[in-house]
């Protein structure tokens, strides 16, 4: 795997900047002797002879590539954080699910599409658009999280909207357009895997590789909305290559 991860900045101000996480970067890390994002931006912004500041807006799984949006000062932190808080950050995915309709639907006709899992042995069933809605509970030992009954102790909502874009019969694969609504740990990964619908790549909830392979997750985060911390202005920012693949 290639650990050199060069910053892909797209847009920057004296309050805003936005870059594109490759996969297999961290966004923020302990260990030791290990590059993550907001440490190479703080060193980027060092050797421009500005403050390293970089305030972390919100975050973005470790194999995900992705668009992000980091604050260049602390009122500006407070304010993005505050628009994460109330939901008025919009962030859209592309992801590659195992699993495909059964019989291809028309435009006229995109409901109660039937889909059988790569994954699972018993068929399921997930409209062709729709939504997503379950508790998480998380594991801080395991780094994991999965669907609980409602009122468990510690869990928290989890909302998704999705539409299949595309499929491919031949992989068993489909293409899938997601809009987060909650920004849980690992949400979409696990809330897709709970519907027998399992990224592509993504072994920890459920979809195995061969021994000693690896390809980063089939999960984009490719683009985000929000208001300008200082002017108010809507900004929007999208990746136009995903390099998600449906026959791969």
């Amino acid at each position: 795997m290639n650990h050199t991860f060069p910053l892909d900045i797209v847009y920057e101000d004296s309050s805003i900047l936005v870059c594109i996480k490759p996969a297999g970067l961290p966004v923020q890390t302990a260990r030791a002797g290990q590059k993550d994002l907001v440490s190479e931006l703080k060193n980027y912004r060092v050797r421009r002879g500005e403050e390293p500041y970089i305030g972390l807006v919100h975050r973005l799984d470790q194999p995900v590539r992705g668009i992000m949006l980091f604050a260049k000062t602390k009122k500006a932190a407070a304010h993005l954080s505050r628009q994460v808080s109330s939901r008025q950050i919009g962030k859209e995915y592309m992801a590659i699910v195992c699993g495909l309709p059964d019989t291809v639907c028309s435009a006229d006709d995109r409901v109660n599409c039937r889909i059988s899992s790569a994954a699972a042995q018993t068929p399921h069933f997930l409209p062709q658009h729709g939504e997503l809605h379950d508790y998480l509970l998380r594991d801080g030992k395991t780094n994991t999280s999965r669907a609980v009954p409602k009122g468990t102790p510690g869990a928290k909502e989890a909302v998704l909207s999705y539409d299949i874009i595309n499929h491919n019969a031949e992989t068993g694969k489909s293409l899938v357009h997601i809009t987060l609504h909650t920004g849980r740990h690992h949400q979409i990964r696990v809330q897709f895997a709970h519907a027998g619908f399992p990224l592509f790549a993504d072994a920890k909830y459920g979809q195995p590789l061969p021994a000693g392979s690896y390809c980063p997750i089939a999960l984009c985060s490719y683009k985000i909305s929000f208001s300008h911390p200082d002017t108010g202005r809507d900004m929007t920012f999208v990746i136009e290559e995903t390099g998600l693949n449906l026959t791969d």
